[in-house]
């Protein structure tokens, strides 16, 4: 049965990665030639959203990949695993609407304010229990599996969307940091580090904005 299966396991997981490849790509050349830091615009919502979804394809596929396999493994079909994967992504898009309703230019006060509240959540039992239970069984769905990186991950988006939310930069350090957490089990001092680096960047944001990569000067 192991042997059966190892086909369709190993399709499913180029198939995650080769198309987190692929929004890289394309974020890499969206991103060139697009305004940094906070006072940049979103832009038409259309454009926004294409790009809102190709980013979170880029940087939250490569984390769920495990669990993509895991589904393979576990029998379920091709189409069961494009459609675990398709709503998976359909949640990221969804969270794409209210960011883009909500979002303003803004200074680097508000974007030091959002990261220290950032590292603050890392704390909470909301962001612990979510972490424990995104990409780690039992999921019923890809919406669930979505539903629970979203929880977790809303600090960290929260961060990156503050400090650039077109900084392909902000975007990788944040995927690095997504994925670690996905794929790796907790660890309290880890997890204390981070917060209290998120916090320490938040304060470096509103003490010495000129110093942090991917800024504006204060508005």
């Amino acid at each position: 049965m192991t042997n059966t299966r190892t086909l369709p396991v190993a399709l499913a997981l180029a198939a995650t990665l080769g198309l987190a490849a692929l929004c890289w790509g394309f974020m890499a050349q969206t991103m060139g030639d697009m305004q940094m830091g906070p006072a940049a615009s979103p832009g038409p919502f259309p454009a926004f959203i294409a790009m809102w979804i190709a980013m979170m394809a880029a940087m939250m596929l490569p984390g769920i990949a495990p669990t993509v396999v895991k589904t393979a493994r576990d029998g379920a079909s091709g189409p069961a695993v494009l459609g675990f994967v398709a709503a998976y992504l359909i949640v990221w898009a969804a969270i794409g609407l209210p960011v883009y309703l909500l979002y303003q230019p803004h200074g680097t006060t508000m974007a030091g304010i959002v990261t220290m509240a950032a590292g603050l959540y890392e704390f909470t039992p909301i962001k612990k229990e979510a972490r424990r239970r995104c990409c780690r069984g039992p999921l019923s769905s890809g919406l669930e599996c979505g539903f629970f990186c979203v929880v977790m991950t809303i600090g960290l988006m929260a961060t990156q969307i503050a400090i650039g939310i077109m900084s392909l930069g902000w975007m990788a350090v944040v995927t690095l940091i997504i994925c670690a957490q996905k794929l790796m089990p907790p660890r309290a001092l880890i997890d204390t580090i981070l917060a209290l680096a998120l916090i320490g960047l938040g304060l470096a944001i509103l003490a010495v904005p000129e110093h942090v990569p991917g800024l504006m000067p204060a508005m």
